[in-house]
């Protein structure tokens, strides 16, 4: 006969609160006592001849298959619980920084190391503070840097917070259809090359005034650009609401939050593009109008359903840009031409200006959207547009370093057909380089240690520097300017009595 004790309570079934953390793990290093057998204890006389003192022991016991499993599960039971719950007591003890990472206990059957608790503090506040400069590693390479809100969502926002309608809130909804914001750069691009243009001398009212282009030519330019500008936008935002909602820049759009019906957007569109067009043609010229016409296509018929096909949108978007300052250029081009056909303002012999500025814009747009979109590629991924910026990153870095240098030999030819000085060439290589180096940085690191936002904010100083730069070293407007100043060169008397006899033998010429 074997006497055995029972088995010991598992100390799963206590309460962790009342216990100390010595007498857990005192508890959970207590072995099951030893199996005492009677034969052993007593006289040898009861053992068995032929069999050792020792024979019954606990192999004995696990022979039996149905006791070997119900016991065996049990004791594997009671100390993975016990394990369990001596985890889950140290959590509690770990300070709060650290505790979504130890919330859970570990895994059953996984040793528990033998740690004091204040190092283990301390090796999680350790865990903690490499995970969070990981994070911020991983944030500043991933492109966390400042981008400008969408226009259109902020004044989404604050139009859903005014009074439902009202004339505030109904004007604020259809100016967030405009992006007002990229609407007023398109003007700008447009205004600047109208301003570049080479004012022959004959537009004088005097033979010492200034040359000068028509300001209410001026005034349709303005007008009939940001019109069409506007239909476009609000055309984009009408074919893809639901890729909006999908982006944290533009899920607060009027249409994504229904601040507008579709079919109000729709006559907002289509009465923008008709005023503008016709405010070109009429103002302008119907060349104008008719670049007007192809950008409202090319965005919102071509541009917008191609950027969820093809990374070509890119290159679509790029045409996109460099039509307004074309549309600058033709606007003061048909003040001066001879027929004012649209071969002559296109294909003209004075129409290569218009084209270098376009190419400029046209070439600036990829090192500026390159670097803007790397930062929130994932967000473009998720809402299914198709952009290099995560299809193929190595090659949006190229890209953008491509298109920078292409910026040295546009605005040397614009100095080269004498649409600005000379000088032009030094102040805007400057800038070019500067922008080229970032770019160069940013094409090595695949936008990676804050080189995209180094191009970023590079691109976004490029632009304006550039063509106030182009402005204010217009062909002829130095020497003008320093004329105003210091006025014209005094004129030879000997010079001035030939010119009066001149004058004199030709009057008699013409009364004979």
């Amino acid at each position: 006969m074997h006497l055995r004790p029972p088995l010991p309570r598992s100390i799963a079934v206590q309460d962790a609160t009342n216990v100390c953390l010595r007498c857990w793990r005192k508890l959970s290093r207590t072995s099951i006592p030893s199996r005492h057998l009677f034969s052993t204890s007593t006289k040898q006389g009861a053992v068995a001849p032929g069999k050792s003192r020792t024979t019954l022991r606990k192999d004995y016991f696990w022979t039996n298959g149905t006791l070997k499993e119900s016991l065996g599960k049990s004791l594997l039971q009671s100390r993975r619980e016990s394990q369990s719950a001596i985890a889950s007591f140290e959590t509690r003890k770990v300070d709060s920084t650290t505790e979504a990472q130890y919330a859970s206990p570990p895994p059953r059957g996984t040793p528990i190391e033998d740690v004091l608790p204040h190092r283990r503090r301390k090796k999680a506040r350790e865990q903690a503070a490499a995970a969070a400069a990981a994070a911020a590693t991983e944030a500043e390479g991933a492109g966390s840097y400042p981008i400008a809100l969408d226009a259109s969502s902020k004044l989404g926002t604050i139009a859903s917070n005014l009074p439902q309608r009202s004339i505030r809130r109904i004007l604020t909804t259809y100016l967030s259809l405009s992006k007002p914001r990229l609407s007023f750069l398109v003007v700008l691009t447009a205004t600047a090359t109208y301003s570049l243009y080479p004012v022959p001398g004959l537009l004088a009212p005097a033979a010492t005034a200034t040359p000068s282009l028509s300001t209410l030519t001026l005034l349709f330019l303005t007008t009939g650009t940001a019109l069409c500008s506007a239909s476009a936008n609000a055309l984009n935002m009408l074919f893809e609401p639901a890729h909006d909602a999908k982006m944290s820049r533009t899920r607060n759009r009027p249409l994504v939050r229904k601040l507008i019906s579709p079919r109000g957007a729709l006559v907002f569109a289509v009465v923008c593009g008709i005023s503008g067009v016709g405010a070109l043609y009429y103002g302008v010229n119907p060349t104008t109008a008719f670049l007007g016409a192809a950008n409202i296509f090319l965005y919102a018929g071509v541009y917008t359903p191609l950027k969820r096909m093809s990374v070509i949108n890119t290159w679509v978007g790029a045409i996109v840009g460099g039509i307004p300052p074309l549309m600058g250029w033709t606007a003061a081009a048909g003040q001066c031409a001879h027929d004012g056909t649209w071969e002559e303002l296109l294909f003209g012999p004075d129409s290569v200006g218009g084209w270098l500025c376009a190419g400029l814009l046209f070439a600036w747009q990829f090192p500026h959207f390159n670097s803007l979109s790397w930062a929130i590629r994932e967000e473009y991924k998720h809402a299914g547009y198709r952009m290099l910026c995560w299809v193929n990153p190595a090659q949006n870095g190229r890209v953008a370093l491509r298109y920078s240098i292409l910026m040295f030999p546009v605005c040397i030819g614009m100095s080269y057909c004498n649409i600005t000085d000379w000088s032009f060439i030094a102040t805007s290589s400057a800038v070019n380089g500067w922008m080229t180096w970032k770019a160069l940085e940013f094409w090595k690191e695949q936008g990676h240690k804050g080189t995209a936002r180094g191009l970023f904010w590079a691109s976004v100083w490029h632009l304006p520097i550039v063509m106030v730069l182009a402005m204010a070293q217009k062909k002829g407007l130095g020497e003008r300017v320093w004329r105003s100043i210091f006025g014209y060169p005094e004129e030879d008397e000997d010079d001035f009595y030939y010119d009066t006899e001149e004058v004199e033998k030709e009057k008699s010429a013409i009364v004979s």
